[in-house]
């Protein structure tokens, strides 16, 4: 059996399973989702948002890209959270890196590594913006996690900035944003930065006629 035919295998007794244990698991899903979350996580294969948070199908809206970005000109991100807010209502975004990011990793250095540099200048942005906090630790393990943790904080910054976001805030009082970092080592999420609906960030990027 070849590996992706395992997959198929596995998916139809995850079925079966879900149906012997609850019925009518499948025909809640099929016709309305409502999830409370929208997730935009990395896309590393080992940081699954709903087996991390023990969450069910319809629960978690999610968005995944290399490091977790939200960046101002990806259409596609945008097309997620307009949808997210606007459509699904939801009232929480979470934004979850993890220690270890490889794509933060690969910001630090000088290294080229083709297409995927113009996505890493993002990150490299917010080691610049960063570098004293961040070159004064000398382990390279612990500079790499705090620059894990930051580079979350300027993404929500970034979700905080968008007018999609903003407009909810003011006609609907939500989202909430978050940003968490899970840790690879013992499976614990670790927040480290939160704006609550409604508050207010530096001026040069709030709108006034929302």
């Amino acid at each position: 059996m070849f590996s992706y035919q395992k997959l198929l295998e596995e998916n139809k007794i995850w079925a079966t399973e879900q149906v012997e244990r609850d019925p009518e698991y499948f025909s809640r899903l099929v016709d309305i989702q409502q999830p409370e979350f929208m997730w935009i996580g990395c896309s590393d294969s080992r940081v699954p948002a709903n087996e991390l948070t023990g969450s069910q199908p319809g629960e978690i809206f999610v968005h995944r890209n290399v490091a977790n970005m939200v960046v101002h000109t990806d259409l596609n991100m945008l097309s997620v959270l307009q949808y997210a807010v606007e459509v699904l209502k939801v009232k929480h975004i979470i934004v979850c890196g993890h220690y270890g990011c490889g794509g933060v990793r690969a910001a630090m250095t000088q290294t080229s590594l083709g297409l995927i540099n113009k996505w890493l200048r993002n990150i490299k942005d917010v080691y610049r913006i960063h570098r004293d906090e961040v070159d004064a630790i000398e382990d390279e393990t612990k500079k790499s996690n705090r620059l894990v943790e930051l580079n979350v904080r300027e993404q929500v910054m970034n979700l905080a900035k968008t007018s999609i976001v903003q407009s909810a805030w003011k006609k609907e009082n939500r989202p909430d944003l978050h940003g968490w970092v899970y840790d690879l080592h013992d499976g614990i999420i670790n927040p480290v930065f939160e704006i609550l609906a409604g508050d207010h960030i530096d001026p040069l990027y709030e709108y006034d006629n929302l």
